[in-house]
């Protein structure tokens, strides 16, 4: 498959504008050539991604599913472009959905007491190691430790199991759940980032619905559509009208790592290392 940047943007601009006049102002291109981008894309992924009516271009079923890869990949390259024309100092670490919950304001203010002029710039990512293998941030705050020998990782703590559900179940008038009140549920999942697993109900069948960030998995859980399982980082920095969160009592805690380029050791890693210990072991 040959897919290139323009090809993306071309239709990432159409579905966001709503035709291929408007995605042609966006991108300040012809609308001749926004359409060739659009069906090359659609002849290299070898399938039709949008519906072309005379007022307005819809998704096709393969569109949607295509789509949120699409925006991935651009917001990836936008990180990328970005991390060109960072300033020099920062010292940059990924994240997936939560930082160090409650604990991230505190570390940061310790690590800029500590480090004048060299700020700790916390760096949200959607790929698997957080930007790290990407080359975006110096270290990434991980909950799922990466099979690479290239990465080192250290544990810096451990967070409770929270489960989130829509403020309209029956078990949001609960203050504590266990994993047999979950059960028979939907469990939104994020495959590549995510922290939950058909593992943590002791190989009993759950149907899964597959989530691709974080808005999306919130959005899932308030409908009522799904629940979800998440670390308690997750319960300081995301909140939802409709959506509630409840500690589970009976599962084990998500350890939460520090990682980093292995032949690479940032400066002063192991000062920002001890300072995150100290966060959670408060």
């Amino acid at each position: 498959m040959a897919t290139d940047l323009h090809q993306l943007r071309a239709f990432v601009a159409v579905v966001d504008e709503g035709t291929f006049t408007d995605a042609a102002i966006t991108l300040q291109l012809s609308q001749a050539a926004v359409s060739r981008a659009v069906a090359g894309f659609e002849s290299s992924i070898g399938a039709r991604l949008l519906h072309r009516g005379p007022r307005e271009a819809t998704l096709t079923t393969a569109g949607s599913r295509v789509l949120v890869h699409a925006r991935r990949v651009l917001d990836e390259v936008a990180r990328l472009e970005e991390s060109l024309s960072r300033p020099a100092g920062e010292f940059r670490i990924g994240y997936h959905f939560a930082v160090l919950g409650a604990h991230t304001v505190a570390v940061q203010r310790d690590w800029s007491a500590r480090h004048p002029g060299n700020p700790l710039v916390f760096v949200q990512s959607t790929s698997a190691s957080a930007g790290l293998h990407e080359g975006l941030v110096e270290a990434a705050v991980l909950r799922r430790v990466p099979s690479v020998r290239r990465i080192a990782t250290e544990l810096i703590g451990t967070e409770n199991r929270y489960a989130a559900i829509a403020a309209t179940d029956p078990l949001a008038r609960r203050r504590r759940l266990t994993l047999r009140d979950l059960e028979d549920r939907i469990i939104a999942v994020d495959p590549l980032v995510g922290t939950t697993s058909g593992d943590l109900f002791a190989g009993r069948p759950v149907e899964v619905r597959t989530t691709h960030n974080i808005d999306e998995w919130m959005t899932a859980i308030a409908a009522g559509q799904a629940i979800g399982m998440t670390p308690e980082s997750t319960v300081h920095q995301y909140r939802r009208p409709g959506m509630v969160y409840r500690r589970v009592v009976d599962v084990e805690p998500v350890s939460v790592w520090l990682a980093w380029q292995r032949d690479a050791p940032p400066d002063r890693i192991d000062d920002l290392l001890a300072m995150m210990r100290k966060a959670y072991a408060s």
